[in-house]
C-alpha cells in the first residue's frame, strides 16, 4: 500500500472528492489561523487509500512543511501497540486475562486502596481482591495519572515524580516498583480511570518475554509490519524530520512551541513506557491499523488471530457500561458517552448518545499531543490523523474529523 499517494478514486470507495474538501478546509483553517502549527491525515477503505492530506509546518519558525515522511509523537498511541504485544503473549499462552499481575510483579500483592483522609494522612484499606492483567488492559485497575489533579492520589503521584513523565534514570522495572509502594484510588474492577495501567502492562510484556519493551516492539511488531520510523526515539541522523512539539498560548490560543518538552524525544528514555513513549510515522501508523483492521494481519504477516483482535475490541466494561456509567469524569483520550472500553482502546457502543457519528463496534485511540486513529469494521475505514499540540482536549478536533468523515460517505 503507498500511503503517500491516492490508491483509489474517492468514487469508487463511497466518497464524494468535494465532501473530503471539507475535511481539508476545515482543518486548515486551523493552521490559517495559529491554532495548530501543522497536520496530517490518511484515510483508507478496504485496504486502499482514498484520501491523503497534510498541511501547514512540522516546524513554525523554520517554515519548514509537514511532509510525507513527518516523524510525529505518538504518545498514548503507543497503548494499543503495547496492548497489541501482550496478546501476542497471550495467545503463546504467557499468561490469562485473570492472571494476577503480582505473579509476575511481585510488589503489586502488596497494594492498599484509599479510602478518606488526605495526602498528609491518607485513610488506606487492603485489596479486597488482586488487580488482574485485565483491569491493565481496560484502566480499571486503580492506577491513576499525576496530571488528573483531581484526587489526594493524584498528588502522591506527583512527589513521588509522575506528572508528565517518570522519575528520571529509572528504568520500566523501577518505574513499576515505585507505582505498587503508591495507594490505588479504587478497588480494582470497580470503575474506570485512565492511568499508567498500560505502563504496567508493558512491564509485564519485559518480564514474559525476556525483552525490553522497546526490543519486542521492534522484533514481533514493527520489523514484521514494515514499521521503519516507529521507535522510542528519534535518531540523530533523522532529527529534522521530527515536528516541534506545541502548546497553545492561554490567552490568544495560538500554537506555541515546547521545545525542552519536545527534545526528549530526541534521547532514548530510560524507560520504555507501554503507556506513552512511541514516536511514529503517518505511513507505520497506517500500517498497524490496517493490521487492525484487516484483523491481525496485513501483507501476509499474522500477529494475531481474528478473534483475539475481535475479542480485543469488543467492550470489556462489566455488564457493557459505557464510561459514563463505569468511568470518573475525568480527563481521557476519548468522549464517555456511548463510549465502551476493551482491552486495545475506545470502542463505540451507541453513536446517538455519544452525538458523534460513527458505527456500533469502531474503535480506536488518540495521544496526548492531539493525534488520533479509529477503525471501523462496518464502513471497512481507517482513520489517522497527526498533529502536536499539547493538551489534546485543547480544540475538539477528534470529534470533528469523524464528524466530516461520515458526512463525506455517500455509498
Amino acid at each position: 500500500m503507498d500511503l503517500l499517494e491516492a490508491d483509489i478514486d474517492p468514487h469508487e470507495a463511497g466518497f464524494d472528492p468535494s465532501r473530503l474538501q471539507r475535511l481539508d478546509d476545515h482543518f486548515g483553517r486551523y493552521v490559517d489561523d495559529g491554532r495548530l502549527a501543522g497536520w496530517q491525515l490518511a484515510l483508507t477503505r478496504g485496504g486502499k487509500l482514498v484520501h491523503s492530506a497534510g498541511r501547514g509546518h512540522r516546524d513554525v519558525a523554520s517554515g519548514t512543511a509537514v511532509t510525507p515522511d513527518t516523524i510525529w509523537r505518538i504518545y498514548s498511541m503507543t497503548k494499543p501497540i503495547t496492548s497489541v504485544a501482550a496478546m501476542i503473549l497471550w495467545e503463546e499462552g504467557a499468561f490469562e486475562l485473570r492472571d494476577p499481575v503480582s505473579k509476575f510483579i511481585p510488589s503489586f500483592a502488596d497494594q492498599q486502596v484509599w479510602r478518606s483522609g488526605s495526602v498528609t494522612r491518607p485513610g488506606l484499606e487492603p485489596l479486597m481482591d488482586p488487580m488482574e492483567i485485565w483491569h491493565l488492559m481496560t484502566h480499571t485497575s486503580g492506577l491513576t495519572y499525576g496530571f488528573m489533579y483531581v484526587h489526594p492520589v493524584d498528588e502522591l503521584y506527583r512527589r513521588a515524580g509522575f506528572e508528565w513523565g517518570v522519575p528520571q534514570a529509572t528504568d520500566l522495572a523501577g518505574v513499576c516498583e515505585r507505582l505498587a509502594g503508591l495507594p490505588l484510588l479504587f478497588q480494582p474492577g470497580t470503575e474506570w480511570n485512565y492511568s499508567m495501567a498500560i505502563d504496567v502492562l508493558g512491564r509485564i510484556v519485559e518480564v514474559v518475554s525476556g525483552q525490553t519493551l522497546d526490543e519486542f516492539f521492534r522484533t514481533r511488531i514493527f520489523e514484521p509490519l514494515g514499521m521503519v520510523d516507529t521507535g522510542f526515539s528519534v535518531p540523530q541522523s533523522q532529527a529534522g524530520r521530527l515536528a516541534t512539539l506545541y502548546g497553545a498560548h492561554p490567552a490568544t490560543g495560538q500554537a506555541i512551541p515546547l521545545r525542552a518538552m519536545g527534545e526528549a524525544a530526541l534521547t532514548p528514555p530510560a524507560a520504555f513506557q507501554g503507556g506513552g513513549g512511541l514516536v511514529s510515522t503517518m505511513a507505520d501508523y497506517v500500517r498497524f491499523a490496517e493490521m487492525l483492521r484487516q484483523q491481525g494481519q496485513l501483507d501476509g504477516v499474522r500477529l494475531l488471530s481474528p478473534r483475539t483482535v475481535r475479542s480485543m475490541t469488543r467492550n470489556h466494561l462489566p455488564g457493557n457500561a459505557d464510561l459514563s456509567a463505569y468511568g470518573r469524569p475525568l480527563f481521557s483520550e476519548t468522549t464517555f458517552d456511548g463510549v465502551g472500553f476493551g482491552l486495545l482502546g475506545s470502542v463505540t457502543l451507541d453513536p446517538v448518545k455519544a452525538k458523534v457519528p460513527g458505527s456500533v463496534g469502531d474503535f480506536g485511540w488518540g495521544g496526548a499531543a492531539s493525534t488520533n486513529f479509529w477503525v471501523d469494521p462496518v464502513e471497512d475505514i481507517t482513520c489517522v490523523f497527526m498533529t502536536q499540540l499539547l493538551p489534546s482536549n485543547t480544540h475538539p478536533i477528534r470529534s470533528q474529523l469523524k464528524q466530516l468523515v461520515h458526512q463525506a460517505l455517500v455509498d
